[in-house]
């Protein structure tokens, strides 16, 4: 039977979008989402959709004798426009059995919206944004996701190069660190903490729940001017800080959530999370009637933390900061024994800096995800 593609924007057939992978990755590495929050942050409505009011997208099913096989979205991200002064589009949540003429279908029609409405570039996948799920596993198959990352299968990748043929746009790179065992780290980076406390008086406080929102503007100003250069970036504006300190809240952890600051000015952040995705199997995508009880007790469960963000101010980065708050990691996980490790990214692989300071920590890449462009 052919493949045909339609929008999902039913409730119905938004619910069949969600539920794909459900039966795609069925005894596999890949950790199901909570199926209500999906529902959230898929909705058009912009009191509820966290993406809803700057972003326009279409969700695309593709079904073959009336059952579906694959999912993709079609997006325009206008405040990322704005920012670089392009015409890109965006392609995500991309999901298809092994089945050339389905993904071939579902990525011409994601082409096609784009293209009516005035792009000349399509990047992706992104769920919706390069700061959420994005990427296509290419190494690390074996491993679970932590929390915000994909997990495909091998397939996938076949799929979009030789049957799609998309040019790859960049590799993101996730870093292991046994951050429990701080013997395995260059001395240069005890140093360079060092020099920062005592040459240039930098200092580390924790941000508050009860002030996290209050925090969160001296995290949108680090992310904004640390991160302008990486690809993807899009400034941090207010209603995207309020949308992202309430998504904290549920996972916000004191002991990890980091400001470094010189007097009174903040100058470097780092934000790390406890890897819920060690709780959701249990939960199995929903909250009841029992999956409320494993969250509230997934502190018995998480080992692994994932470092999300790390950054200090461009005028700042001489100051050691950066390996203030990576000592900071090491410090705060011999407080807490179940902490053995954890992951950092994505982090870009033309990031030098970086990755030469996760191999400083004797970190090494357990998994890499490859975004994809096409000309419009």
């Amino acid at each position: 039977m052919p493949v045909t593609v339609r929008p999902a924007r039913s409730y119905r057939d938004v619910g069949a979008f969600i539920d794909l992978p459900f039966r795609l990755h069925a005894g596999t590495p890949w950790v199901p989402p909570l199926k209500l929050e999906r529902r959230l942050f898929l909705s058009r409505r912009p009191k509820l959709g966290t993406y809803a009011s700057r972003i326009d997208f279409e969700l695309l099913v593709a079904e073959r004798d009336g059952r579906v096989v694959g999912r993709v979205s079609a997006h325009v991200d206008h405040a990322y426009n704005r920012h670089h002064g392009e015409l890109r589009g965006w392609f995500g949540f991309f999901e298809c059995e092994d089945d050339t003429e389905a993904a071939a279908a579902l990525i011409a029609r994601a082409e096609d919206w784009l293209r009516t409405r005035g792009m000349t570039l399509m990047s992706g996948p992104a769920d919706f944004t390069m700061n959420d799920e994005s990427g296509i596993v290419v190494e690390g198959h074996d491993l679970p996701p932590m929390i915000r990352q994909p997990w495909h299968p091998p397939y996938y990748q076949r799929l979009l190069e030789e049957g799609l043929g998309l040019e790859k746009e960049v590799d993101l790179l996730m870093w292991h660190l046994d951050i429990s065992d701080r013997e395995q780290m260059l001395d240069i980076l005890p140093e360079l903490a060092r020099d920062a406390r005592e040459k240039h008086g930098v200092t580390i406080r924790r941000m508050s729940r009860r002030h996290l929102r209050r925090d969160m503007d001296v995290f949108g100003e680090i992310y904004n001017r640390a991160w302008r250069r990486n690809f993807g970036f899009v400034p941090y504006g207010e209603e995207d800080l309020d949308q992202y300190a309430l998504e904290l809240q549920l996972a916000y952890s004191r002991d990890w959530f980091m400001i470094a600051e010189v007097g009174d000015e903040p100058i470097a952040i780092a934000i790390t999370i406890p890897d819920l995705n060690q709780v959701l199997p249990k939960m199995k995508g929903r909250l009841l009637p029992f999956g409320w009880w494993h969250y509230l007790r997934r502190s018995k469960t998480i080992d692994k933390v994932r470092v999300g963000f790390l950054g200090v101010k461009p005028k700042f980065q001489h100051t050691g900061a950066a390996a203030a708050l990576y000592l900071e990691h090491f410090d705060t996980a011999a407080r807490h024994p179940r902490i053995k490790g954890g992951e950092m990214g994505w982090i870009l692989e033309t990031n030098r800096a970086m990755n030469r300071g996760m191999e400083a920590m004797h970190g090494r890449v357990v998994k890499k995800y490859r975004i994809y462009r096409r000309e419009l």
